[in-house]
């Protein structure tokens, strides 16, 4: 008489817990039902609660297996975790060596643009260079035909003078021969 009180407190537990709890879907709680009914009975027919240990060892079943079943999923879900973060690290690896590789390329080009800068810094100095020393060329001859001009009116000066002197010469003798 003693074990058929425990099990009935527990039977009436179940029944309590089962009607009592508002069922949050009705598949939920007919699944739930449909189950301690059926965990309830083993293979015999017996009813589990006639079992001093069948209704504890159900449920240690049931949680088992829904603590296998969290565990798998917690698994899963710590494995694809780790896999995407295992991703993202090599996501991560591949776009800091592209970037890498694209700062290089930049420092490249850099000093290729420079150098470019430079040659044509060198280019325009070298055209203005060139263009003072064009200019300086001209101004230098032109101030040589002018001094070829300057030389041949001096030399032209130089004969008219001398020409001026002997008809002077002339003219002298000539008035001296005129005044004796």
């Amino acid at each position: 008489m003693s074990s058929y009180y425990p099990r009935t407190k527990d039977l009436t537990r179940t029944r309590k817990s089962v009607t009592d709890s508002p069922p949050s879907s009705p598949s939920y709680t007919d699944k739930n039902y449909r189950h301690e009914r059926l965990s309830r009975y083993d293979s015999t027919g017996e009813s589990a609660t006639d079992k001093p240990m069948g209704r504890t060892s159900s449920y240690t079943r049931r949680e088992t297996r829904l603590a296998a079943l969290s565990k798998q999923e917690q698994d899963s879900t710590a494995k694809d975790y780790k896999k995407m973060y295992t991703e993202a690290l090599q996501e991560n690896e591949r776009l800091k060596s592209r970037l890498q590789d694209s700062k290089q390329e930049l420092v490249k080009i850099r000093s290729q643009l420079e150098k470019v800068a430079q040659r044509q810094d060198r280019m325009s100095e070298r055209s203005t260079v060139l263009e003072t020393e064009k200019r300086e060329k001209q101004a230098l001859d032109k101030r040589v035909t002018d001094m070829e001009e300057e030389i041949k009116v001096l030399t032209e000066l130089k004969s008219d003078n001398q020409r001026l002197k002997d008809e002077n010469g002339a003219l002298i003798r000539v008035i001296s021969k005129l005044s004796k």
